[in-house]
């Protein structure tokens, strides 16, 4: 299964997402510990991530499949990019079977290095929920910064709540010494 790397972490590579992939996408992008996290609420069948797949060179976003020996463990991706302003959105999630293991770390600090080293974008930013620690701690990891709380934006399990906004700027993580 696995395809060439595009780019490479400490302990993860990430590769374009192939056809082959759309069954880990389906497995994992459904696993009731993931969809809830992502804003996602219908289930989505091999198919549907095939179309996905396919739909990928139709924008300029980057969808990356995050391997650890090979062996698909996740996604990281920049989506609405906007080189106008020079922006674009991070997104990521591990299968739970890998998560606690530092990937989604790795891959996120290698996608934002590519995002302003080769993108020239000056800032990403990610969105999150308040009772997602690990990936509150992911982000600061890496050197993001919480801006601000947009109240009661998304809908989760029945009940309104807050989703947290991240940013980075390229400024910052070069002076982190990324």
């Amino acid at each position: 299964m696995p395809g060439p790397t595009f780019l490479r972490g400490d302990t993860v590579t990430l590769r374009p997402i192939e056809t082959d992939d759309a069954e880990f996408l389906a497995e994992t992008i459904n696993h009731p510990e993931v969809w809830p996290t992502l804003g996602a609420y219908e289930p989505l069948n091999n198919q549907q991530e095939r179309e996905w797949i396919e739909s990928l060179g139709d924008s300029d976003d980057v969808h990356l499949l995050m391997c650890v020996d090979g062996e698909p463990v996740g996604t990281v991706g920049l989506n609405e990019m906007m080189d106008v302003w020079g922006i674009a959105e991070l997104g990521y999630y591990v299968h739970p079977d890998e998560q606690g293991n530092g990937y989604a770390t790795d891959a996120t600090r290698r996608m934002v290095r590519y995002a302003f080293e080769d993108r020239r974008l000056e800032k990403i930013y990610a969105n999150v929920y308040p009772d997602n620690d690990a990936s509150q701690a992911l982000l600061e990891a890496v050197g993001f910064q919480r801006e601000g709380v947009f109240r009661d934006h998304a809908f989760v399990r029945g009940e309104r709540i807050d989703v947290y906004r991240y940013g980075l700027l390229a400024k910052e993580f070069e002076a982190d010494g990324e």
